[in-house]
């Protein structure tokens, strides 16, 4: 049938709502069978992506707790090493400092001062 003739036997507002109809059962029909299994594959996608930067992060806070420690523990054999050379430093300078001076111009060692007791 024309649409025309439609119109004319059973009026416009009931022949626009037969056309809507199958307008809204048309755009259901093709959602349901063509745009919903996307989406549900689209979604399963995304929540194995969400779970992949889930368990990156998790590794990366893990990493960086592991840098920090080793920072830390390397910070204090740095600290270690630098206190033994300043000992070092300090005794070779002492020992320096012991040759160059007279005996009246520093003060004895406990060796030198057992020395000069033992002399009597």
């Amino acid at each position: 049938m024309d649409p025309v003739e439609l119109v004319n036997k059973y009026g416009f507002p009931i022949v626009a709502a037969f056309g809507l109809g199958y307008f809204v059962y048309y755009t259901w029909t093709w959602v349901t069978t063509e745009i919903k299994p996307v989406i549900g594959a689209a979604n399963g996608t995304l929540i194995a992506l969400i779970d992949r930067i889930r368990m990156l992060d998790n590794d990366l806070i893990r990493l960086n707790q592991k840098v920090e420690t080793v920072m830390q523990l390397r910070g204090k054999s740095i600290e270690l090493e630098r206190i033994e050379a300043d000992k070092e430093i300090n005794k070779i300078v002492e020992d320096h400092r012991k040759e160059e001076l007279p005996i009246g111009k520093r003060r004895a060692t406990k060796k030198e001062i057992e020395q000069a007791a033992g002399d009597d």
